[in-house]
């Protein structure tokens, strides 16, 4: 069985490093230090879906280094708060913070999601979360703290990577879980959680395709900065996540794993 390998400590704690930039670049197109399977066209439209005006108080629950974040603050004028499990990504985004001049806008606080939110009720207009609820023990919990916290008439979005669409081995699995905790969900069963948790207009979207490109374009572009990555990272973790993007290509190209992009609504009083 491959051995847990480390992708998030890394690519935080190096994230000013430049082979990690332009790894970022070669994969997505734009760096907004990202660790997930969001095409940079998906993370245009996630304003839009969410509907977020300016003033508004947004949450991401998995901000990892927070360069996203920052970004749909300075380009929507709002308010953002974002929470992470990782140590060194909520470090480097505070640091990111106040080097752009936006400490006043947007905060990071590290925060463990399986346990109850440290926000009031009705504090935030809209929550999304970017392949992330998937490490998170306790979905049904956490969904209802995401309900406590969105005003009515608040917009939640995330997406699942991990929605099994056909046979799967013990040798896959392992690989595809080699990074960290993970929780795969049998279809509609986000959309089952989502209506018990209180929300309304479910809406699921199959983004399959963008795990399936961004996987390729990603180890494609480390191989690129093999002779940079390999003395930082080591062989066992530079071999372990080349072979994890492999086994993510294998699995969404056969659609033996789905991604889905789910969006819902607080319902308004």
């Amino acid at each position: 069985m491959p051995p847990r390998v480390d992708l998030y400590d890394s690519s935080y704690s190096n994230y000013e490093l430049e082979p990690y930039r332009q790894v970022r670049l070669q994969t997505y197109g734009a760096d907004y230090g990202q660790t997930s399977w969001v095409t940079t066209q998906e993370s245009d439209e996630i304003p839009k879906l969410l509907d977020i005006p300016p003033a508004s108080h947004v949450l991401e629950v998995g901000c990892g280094s927070g360069g996203y974040a920052l970004h749909l603050a300075q380009t929507l004028q709002c308010r953002l708060t974002g929470i992470d499990i990782n140590e060194p990504g909520i470090h480097n985004a505070n640091r990111l913070a106040s080097t752009e001049g936006l400490s006043s806008k947007v905060h990071f606080e590290r925060c463990d999601a399986s346990e109850q939110l440290p926000f009031s009720d009705q504090t935030f207009d809209a929550v999304f979360s970017n392949d992330v609820l998937c490490h998170i023990p306790g979905r049904p919990t956490l969904l209802r703290e995401l309900f406590r916290i969105l005003k009515p008439g608040g917009r939640i979005l995330f997406s699942d990577a991990l929605v099994i669409g056909g046979l799967i081995s013990q040798e896959e699995i392992a690989a595809r879980s080699s990074v960290g905790f993970y929780i795969y969900s049998p279809p509609g069963e986000n959309e089952r959680l989502i209506t018990e948790a209180g929300f309304n207009k479910v809406h699921a979207t199959d983004t399959t395709e963008s795990a399936a490109h961004i996987s390729k374009r990603w180890r494609d572009a480390r191989e690129r900065h093999k002779n940079d990555l390999y003395p930082i990272e080591g062989a066992a973790t530079f071999d372990g996540l080349q072979n994890f993007l492999s086994t993510v290509h294998t699995l969404t190209t056969q659609r033996r794993l789905r991604r889905y992009l789910y969006r819902a609504t607080r319902a308004a009083k």
